[in-house]
């Protein structure tokens, strides 16, 4: 048995909204870097952590946490397209388990993924089955969220049953840092846009093509310094990743939504699929962490952050 961790953001906008050409590159130089570092570790199992921004997932059924034991890609954003690899036995193995150490999961044969899960499955292996895959959805976008505590336990519960298997896990955490999307509120919400959070499940090629240039729009205007999204911190977002590399991955567990959102816009309660899936890869003993690449980078509405992570030990 080993286990990697991977985690980085995800931003839609790297492919549709042009920003300073070098630190294009470098992004995707390190992500082509990454997808090579993947290919010598040929993983068998990769286990993804990753929020869904109300594509997949909306509030007529929205447990804090979901198991897809099937998966297909929404293909959002031109990303990713078909069925996930996903090993059904071993999904529903990984649910039983997760019961036995007390955390609830929804369970999906019909999960919808969108490019929250998909872009990283591309961007290291091409295509989103290319390598078999777990996909575990941790609801960071409707409010009420699960604690950081909650979110700890999951990811322990599934670090733990990870390293029973006598596999190369490769486990993944998809989101974050600071950005600030047009997400939404269902308070504040009218009645009409309520009801699309709550059940727009077939949405049309034009709305979504409409819904994917307000994201784009609202970029541009943050890159201009205008509009209503919050800026990016790229302070807090440096300082969240430290946290991480140092273990110190239960630092959150008193903070709030509404105080991560203050800070680092609602796209920052994201963080959540960071620490669970450290929270995993703690399981294991303790890790070793490098923080690979950070940049704020207004255009793509994105502190773009980085990392991977290895046991001190592996056991073999």
């Amino acid at each position: 048995m080993s286990i990697k961790l991977i985690c980085a953001s995800h931003t839609p906008l790297m492919d549709h909204v042009e920003t300073d050409p070098t630190v294009d590159a470098q992004v995707r130089d390190h992500f082509s870097n990454l997808a090579k570092v993947v290919r010598d570790y040929d993983p068998e199992l990769i286990i993804i952590f990753s929020p869904d921004h109300f594509r997949g997932v909306f509030y007529d059924i929205l447990p804090a946490f979901t198991i897809g034991v099937r998966a297909t890609a929404i293909g959002d954003y031109g990303i990713g397209s078909g069925a996930y690899n996903v090993p059904e036995e071993l999904a529903v193995d990984c649910i039983r388990t997760v019961f036995a150490q007390d955390v609830d999961v929804g369970m999906s044969y019909r999960f919808r993924a969108d490019h929250g899960f998909s872009q990283l499955l591309v961007l290291l292996g091409e295509t989103v089955d290319r390598y078999p895959v777990i996909p575990i959805h941790i609801n960071c976008a409707g409010p009420p969220l699960p604690p950081f505590t909650r979110v700890r336990k999951l990811g322990k519960a599934i670090g733990n049953w990870a390293i029973l298997q006598n596999k190369r896990v490769l486990v993944l955490g998809s989101g974050g840092l600071s950005h600030d999307p047009p997400i939404p509120n269902l308070k504040t919400a009218p009645p009409q846009v309520a009801e699309k959070l709550i059940a727009n499940h077939n949405p049309s090629p034009e709305e979504m093509r409409a819904r994917e240039e307000q994201n784009f729009e609202t970029a541009r205007a943050l890159a201009r310094g205008e509009g209503d999204a919050l800026p990016l911190s790229p302070e807090w977002d440096k300082d969240f990743m430290a946290q991480m590399a140092s273990g110190a991955y239960g630092f959150l567990d008193n903070v709030t939504e509404d105080e991560i959102t203050s800070v680092a816009g609602c796209g920052g309660n994201e963080v959540r699929t960071w620490v669970a899936a450290y929270a995993a890869l703690a399981a294991a003993g303790p890790y070793q962490s490098e923080t690979l690449f950070y940049h704020d980078i207004a255009e793509w509405n994105a502190g773009m952050g980085i990392a991977i992570a290895d046991p001190v030990r592996q056991s073999v």
